[in-house]
C-alpha cells in the first residue's frame, strides 16, 4: 500500500510538471510600410485577418510616414527584436537596399512588395505591374481625350519604384499621340496635402493655361489636384477631368470616387495582404513558393464602377464582420484561458494537498512501524528472570489495588486481566498500539510467553498458529488478534522473524552448513531460507560468516 501511495505521489508530481508543456509553432514577422494611408491601412487589416486562419503567426508593423532614415532604423529594430522574416515596401529604390541586404545577409527572409530595390537580395518579390497601370491609364487618356488636349501630370514619391514606372508606361502610351501634350509635371508625394500644395503654386502661375486633365499617380493625389482647380478656378464652368490610380473601395476609396463622377477613372493596384501572408508562412514552413509574383489589376470607369463598388463592399462587410466574429472568440478564448487557469490553480491547489496528505500519512505509517518494531524488539529481547520479576511485582500491586491478597499464580491473573482489557478495548474501537518505546507488564508477559512457546517449537517445520494458540490457551482468533494488535505483525510473521535470529546466530557461532541450519530452524527447504533471509539482512547467510 505504501508503494502504490508513493506512486502515485510522484506520478501526480510528474502530471503537474509536463501537463503545461506544447510544441505549437511560433511565427514573429516585422511589416515595414514605407508610409501610413488607406491603401496600407487596408493591406495591414488583411494581413491581420490572415492570422484568423493561421495560428501561432505574430505581426509587428512600423511606418515610415515617406522617410528613408526612419524606415532603416525600423527594419534594424525590427531585426534586432527577433522577427523570423521581414515584409517591407521600401521608400525609395536606393536608399532602403543596405538596410534590406543587412536582413538578407543575416539569414532572415524578406519579402519585398510592391515597391523595388536596386538589389537582388531579397526572398520574394510580390507586386502589381506598375509600368503596366501607367500604361493602361495613358491610352486611356488618350482614348477619352480623343488624341487631343493638354495635361497635367502629379508624379509619386521622388525615387520610388511605383513614380518610375507609372511615368514610364504613361509617358510610353501618350507618345502615338502627337496633340497630346503634358503641360506640367508636378512633385508630389503620394499625399492630397502635398498633391493640393503643388498643384495651387502652379495654377496660380499659370492661370490661363488650358487642361483637360490631370493624371495623378494616385487617386489622392488626383483629388488634390481637384482641389487646386477648383479653388483657383471657382468661375471657371469647365473644369479639367482626373484620372488616378489605386482604385480602392470604401467610402473614400477611388471605385466610389469614380461611381460619383469625382475621378474620371482609377486603375484597381491590389493590396492582397492575405495572400503575402500565406507566402510568409509558405516560407518559413519550407514550402514550395513563386519567387516573382505579379499581381493581377484592373481599369475602373464609369461602366463598371458600380458593379465593382457592389462586389468590394460586400467584401469589405463580410471582412469586417469576420472581425467582429474574431473579437468575439478573441474575449471567449480570454475568458476561457481565465478560467482554465483558475481550474489550473485550484487542480494544482488540490493535488498539492493530496501529496502533502499522502506523504504524511507515509510518514505516519513509518513512525507506526517503527514504534511497533521498537516495542516489539524490546519485549522479544526481555530477560525470562526480567520479566518474571516484573510481573510478579506488578500482579501483586494490581492485586492490591483490587483489595485482593497476592497469590503465587500472580502471572495467570496478570494474563486474564490483559486479556479482559484487550477484548474491551476491541469493542470500543481503541487501539493496542503502544504509544511509549517502554510496553507495559501484562503486554511483557504475554509477548514473553509467545517467545517461549515459539522458541521452543522453532525446529518443528509444521508448527502452525494453532499450535501456538494451543501453548498460550487461546483461540487461533484470540491469539492473532493480540499479536496483531500489539505488535503490528502475524504470529506467522513473528515466528519466521524468530527462525532467522536463531539462525543468524547459529551461523555466527557454529560451523554448521547453510542448509543444515535451514533446516535446524525450522524451514522446510533451504532455497526458501535463503530468499527469507536475503529480504531480512540483505546479503545471503553464507556472507555472515565472511563479514
Amino acid at each position: 500500500m505504501r508503494k502504490i501511495l508513493s506512486a502515485a505521489a510522484w506520478a501526480v508530481i510528474i502530471w503537474l510538471c509536463t501537463g503545461c508543456t506544447t510544441s505549437e509553432k511560433h511565427y514573429v514577422i516585422g511589416v515595414s510600410q514605407c508610409s501610413k494611408d488607406i491603401w496600407r491601412d487596408k493591406q495591414n487589416a488583411e494581413l491581420r485577418m490572415g492570422t484568423f486562419f493561421n495560428e501561432g503567426v505574430e505581426l509587428r508593423f512600423a511606418a515610415a510616414y515617406d522617410s528613408d532614415e526612419r524606415q532603416i532604423e525600423q527594419i534594424d529594430s525590427l531585426l534586432d527584436s527577433g522577427i523570423q522574416l521581414l515584409i517591407v515596401a521600401p521608400n525609395q529604390v536606393a536608399t532602403i537596399s543596405p538596410a534590406i541586404d543587412r536582413a538578407y545577409d543575416s539569414g532572415i527572409p524578406v519579402i519585398v512588395f510592391e515597391r523595388k530595390t536596386n538589389s537582388k537580395k531579397y526572398t520574394a518579390f510580390m507586386s502589381a505591374d506598375n509600368y503596366e497601370m501607367g500604361h493602361q491609364m495613358g491610352q486611356y487618356i488618350a482614348t477619352r481625350l480623343k488624341g487631343h488636349g493638354q495635361i497635367v501630370e502629379v508624379m509619386g514619391l521622388k525615387g520610388s519604384s511605383p513614380a518610375i514606372e507609372r511615368h514610364k508606361g504613361f509617358v510610353d502610351a501618350i507618345a502615338a499621340y502627337p496633340d497630346l501634350k503634358v503641360v506640367a509635371t508636378l512633385q508630389g508625394d503620394w499625399t492630397e496635402e502635398t498633391a493640393y500644395e503643388k498643384t495651387l503654386e502652379w495654377r496660380q502661375q499659370h492661370p490661363d493655361v488650358a487642361v483637360d486633365l490631370v493624371f495623378g499617380m494616385n487617386d489622392r493625389s488626383a483629388t488634390g489636384a481637384r482641389k487646386a482647380f477648383l479653388e483657383v478656378n471657382k468661375s471657371d464652368s469647365r473644369q479639367p477631368l482626373y484620372c488616378g490610380i489605386d482604385g480602392l473601395p470604401g467610402k473614400d476609396g477611388g471605385i466610389r470616387l469614380v461611381r460619383d463622377s469625382i475621378l474620371e477613372a482609377s486603375y484597381i493596384y491590389p493590396t492582397y495582404g492575405d495572400r503575402l501572408l500565406q507566402l510568409a508562412i509558405d516560407i518559413l514552413d519550407g514550402k514550395p513558393y513563386q519567387k516573382e509574383i505579379q499581381m493581377q489589376s484592373a481599369l475602373v470607369t464609369h461602366d463598371n464602377a458600380n458593379v465593382l463598388l457592389m462586389q468590394t463592399d460586400e467584401t469589405l462587410r463580410q471582412g469586417a464582420y469576420l472581425e467582429q466574429l474574431h473579437e468575439k472568440a478573441d474575449n471567449y478564448l480570454h475568458k476561457l484561458d481565465t478560467q482554465r487557469a483558475i481550474t489550473w490553480l485550484a487542480c494544482g491547489v488540490i493535488v498539492l494537498l493530496l501529496v502533502v496528505i499522502v506523504l504524511l500519512y507515509l510518514y505516519y505509517l513509518g513512525k507506526v512501524n517503527m514504534r511497533r518494531e521498537r516495542v516489539v524488539n524490546t519485549l522479544w529481547n526481555l530477560k525470562s528472570e526480567d520479566i518474571a520479576t516484573e510481573e510478579l511485582t506488578t500482579g501483586s500491586q494490581q492485586q492490591k489495588a483490587d483489595g485482593k491478597e497476592p497469590t503465587a499464580n500472580g502471572r495467570q491473573l496478570i494474563v486474564d486481566s490483559e486479556e479482559t482489557t484487550a477484548d474491551n478495548q476491541e469493542a470500543t474501537g481503541d487501539s493496542q498500539e503502544t504509544t511509549s518505546d517502554n510496553p507495559e507488564p501484562s503486554t511483557s508477559y504475554f509477548i514473553a510467553r509467545f517467545k517461549e512457546v515459539v522458541e521452543a517449537s522453532l525446529e518443528n517445520s509444521e508448527l502452525s498458529v494453532e499450535d501456538l494458540a494451543a501453548s498460550m490457551n487461546l483461540s487461533r482468533v484470540q491469539l492473532y488478534r493480540k499479536v496483531k494488535n500489539i505488535t503490528g505483525s502475524t504470529p506467522v510473521e513473528l515466528l519466521r522473524t524468530a527462525r532467522l535470529n536463531r539462525s543468524y546466530q547459529l551461523l555466527l557461532t557454529t560451523d554448521r552448513s547453510v542448509s543444515e541450519i535451514a533446516y535446524q530452524v525450522g524451514f522446510t527447504a533451504p532455497s526458501y531460507f535463503t530468499k527469507c533471509f536475503k529480504e531480512a539482512y540483505g546479503m545471503l547467510p553464507g556472507e555472515v560468516r565472511t563479514q
